[in-house]
């Protein structure tokens, strides 16, 4: 099995798996910082990767985690100005981040609307695609951080961070972040990651649960192309993991159902 040989794990529901998804986290950061002293984690919006946040803030286990030694990052952002409670960092700090003693130098969110570039998200890309070169180490990809887990939420279209089947963002294969107009799904400016940049993570972790994520996850998990299932294109250098619940893996052909899922 290659790194970019997807592996499943089926939980019985969105429930389960948000708590089972937030203990694998949290032992994937404590163990990170054990072997290098600090971690580093891309975070995804959306329900799921909300729930997971929500779950790592009831779970006593967080504190095993030393906040102060811990990089964020986002996959994405809304385009919209700071404190917009439709940005997925705001979500985030209620969720989780608020809670937490994290270094404030350490928690990297992507530029806001009403930021130093204004409405230029392409400049607002831009500069955060600088801010991850500045992470890397000599020996990191791409100029971006070589990140222990990078989180993906993925949507009923196949898109992960926003990266929109058949959009431009999923066809770059030079820049590392990328300004998205007209995304399918409001809003529709929006700052992403591009597939290049997904791929130099050490683990990609696509999160999927409900009903309305079976076809998508059928589809994605079916071989097709990036440009029509951007889903099927992340993966991670060390490992690529899909965490589902029953319902959205209800379509996948039997010979994909791991035989381990709780």
């Amino acid at each position: 099995m290659t790194a970019a040989t997807p592996q499943l794990v089926v939980h019985r529901d969105k429930e389960l798996m948000a708590q089972a998804a937030a203990a694998r986290l949290i032992t994937r950061i404590v163990d990170a910082q054990a072997a290098r002293g600090a971690a580093s984690v891309v975070l995804t919006g959306g329900r799921n990767g909300n729930a997971l946040l929500a779950a790592i803030a009831a779970s006593p286990a967080r504190d095993a985690i030393d906040w102060a030694r811990l990089d964020l990052w986002w996959g994405d952002e809304r385009f919209l100005p700071s404190g917009d409670p439709d940005r997925n960092a705001v979500q985030a700090r209620a969720e989780l981040l608020d809670a937490v003693p994290l270094d404030p130098a350490r928690v990297h969110e992507m530029p806001a609307s009403d930021g130093v570039d204004g409405s230029d998200v392409d400049a607002a890309a831009a500069r955060y695609a600088e801010e991850l070169a500045k992470a890397a180490g000599p020996a990191d990809r791409l100029r971006v951080p070589a990140f222990d887990v990078l989180l993906l939420g993925v949507g009923p279209d196949t898109h992960v961070a926003s990266l929109f089947p058949e959009h431009p963002g999923v066809r770059e294969t030079e820049l590392t972040v990328v300004g998205v107009r007209g995304a399918p799904k409001p809003p529709p400016t929006r700052i992403s990651l591009t597939l290049p940049a997904i791929r130099a993570a050490r683990e990609v972790w696509l999160l999927a649960a409900g009903e309305d994520k079976a076809d998508a996850v059928a589809l994605a998990l079916s071989g097709p192309g990036e440009l029509q299932a951007p889903a099927s294109g992340a993966h991670g250098t060390g490992r690529t993991l899909w965490l589902l619940d029953r319902a959205a893996a209800d379509r996948l052909p039997p010979q994909l159902y791991p035989p381990a899922s709780a």
